[in-house]
């Protein structure tokens, strides 16, 4: 049998199963986005999408809860100057197709033939660069429906196992199986088959009256075989060591402090407080603290910041993003300096530069924006264990719960999950309450030491903007910030 190159492959299979079953081909697509470019336009784009999803849940010893559902649909996009016309519909069909170009169109006005027939332009079809990054399979199907119970109550016993005040646990496992076809206005077709697994698990420990949470996980665009015995037991440990530290955790101190952050995960706060302040549409418009700052120093030397989609069976990664464009490694910031920002079609063509291949949406029934995939910190020089024993006083924050920021003021403020208290360079108590305040790209100038454990987090992070929601992937290595405000407990 002779296997066909990866991006044909994905490309079949989109069109076997949002083409076909509905009568359509790549003629009827020409069709509709003729149909848009009678009138003027700037832009115009089709995405379809399938999705099932299935999600199963473990409380109290049993498996309460399981989920399945099958979406689908369309979404057709003209894009005229800043202004964008959409539509959407679950009703794959020619006829709904051509309905949905004739609405948008209309945000241009009509051009000195606006009466051509759809056929007198015709549009040659050409297949988008494209990146293999992951395998093409339906996680669904990986794992029987015994067998995820049966992993769901390992999770359970191991939980309970490790300690007698582990009170309750909770685990969910969820599959994904996402197919996208984009067709663009110049004839671009591109396709992706996306798998997304994710495990996720929280513990409640108890002393003395006394209850608190801790929480493991992770995931990526892979199997559900990935959750090995060996990496279940992983995620238990984090959770159950999370709960027995903040059983002991006292109130944490407040004021200006030095902070140490843990690598890994913690870059949450990078993502939060740094990356959203990078993306192309809040620059476009000047409501970002980084807009208008490309070629300044923005950040202390050797604080080096990347957006990478191109990482294989990341969860934030893409063959190719929701306009159909590679993904790619772009550098945001380098030694300091700001070297750019993310990009999607319509804001890097406003602002004169390449897009980046960071167009994403949350489904069909959503325009795309420029969003973040894997966003991290390269690796400094520094040993970890150094760079904790530099605090005189302080905290090291080695996880994250919340967070919110201001995009135009690049505030923020992040609580941490298990943090604690150094003294004389040495981890005196765990401490709970500690919320972290301050300003994104200040804090980025404070930055005075940097580890060499850059460490991406386990899978985990959704993203939310404007009400929509993506996978992404964060990372950092230990960072030492000089005066950051703690609002703690005590």
């Amino acid at each position: 049998m002779i296997a066909r190159e990866p991006t044909l492959e994905r490309l079949a299979t989109a069109k076997h199963l949002l083409l076909s079953p509905f009568g359509l081909d790549e003629q009827d697509l020409h069709r509709a986005l003729a149909v848009i470019q009678q009138h003027k336009v700037d832009d115009a784009d089709l995405y379809f999408q399938y999705t099932r999803s299935e999600g199963w849940s473990l409380e109290e010893g049993i498996v309460k809860t399981g989920s399945f559902s099958i979406d689908q649909g369309v979404g057709v996009r003209a894009v005229a100057g800043e202004k964008t016309a959409f539509a959407y519909s679950d009703d794959i069909s020619a006829a709904s197709l051509l309905d949905a170009a004739q609405t948008v169109r209309t945000i241009a006005a009509a051009g000195q033939d606006g009466r051509a027939k759809v056929a007198s332009k015709k549009i040659a079809s050409k297949i988008a660069k494209s990146r293999s990054l992951y395998g093409a399979l339906d996680p669904i199907d990986s794992l029987d429906s015994t067998a995820k119970v049966a992993l769901l109550g390992e999770v359970e016993r191991l939980a309970r196992a490790k300690d007698p005040r582990v009170v309750q646990v909770m685990a969910g496992l969820a599959s994904e199986y996402d197919v996208v076809l984009v067709a663009r206005a110049d004839g671009t077709l591109a396709a992706d088959v996306r798998p997304l697994v994710r495990l996720s698990v929280t513990v409640i420990a108890e002393k003395n009256g006394r209850r608190e949470v801790g929480s493991g996980g992770g995931g990526g665009r892979f199997g559900l075989a990935y959750f090995s015995p060996e990496q279940i037991s992983q995620y238990v440990d984090q959770a159950v060591h999370a709960a027995l530290t903040n059983l002991d955790a006292r109130p944490a101190p407040a004021g200006e402090m030095t902070v140490v952050l843990g690598n890994g995960w913690p870059g949450v706060l990078l993502h939060e407080a740094v990356g959203h302040g990078l993306e192309g549409d809040f620059n476009r418009k000047g409501s970002s603290a980084f807009s208008g700052r490309v070629g300044q120093r923005v950040a202390a030397k050797g604080v080096t910041v990347l957006d990478d989609g191109t990482i294989a069976n990341r969860r934030g990664s893409l063959n190719v993003d929701d306009e159909g464009n590679a993904t790619q490694r772009t550098v945001l910031i380098e030694d300091g300096i700001l070297r750019g920002y993310i990009q999607d079609n319509m804001n890097a063509r406003l602002m004169g530069v390449k897009p980046t291949g960071n167009g994403r949406r949350e489904s069909y029934a959503h325009l795309p924006m420029p969003r973040m995939t894997n966003t991290y910190m390269l690796a400094g020089d520094k040993d970890p264990q150094e760079i904790v024993q530099s605090i005189k006083k302080g905290l090291y924050a080695v996880n994250f719960g919340g967070g919110q920021v201001d995009i135009t003021s690049g505030k923020f403020v992040f609580s941490a999950s298990e943090a604690y208290w150094v003294e004389n360079g040495k981890i005196q108590y765990p401490v709970k309450g500690a919320t972290l305040i301050g300003s994104g790209p200040e804090s980025l100038k404070k930055v005075s030491m940097i580890g060499n454990d850059l460490a991406l987090d386990s899978g985990v992070g959704t993203c939310g903007k404007e009400g929509q929601s993506v996978p992404v992937g964060v990372g950092q290595p230990t960072l030492r910030i000089d005066g950051l405000t703690v609002g703690g407990t005590a």
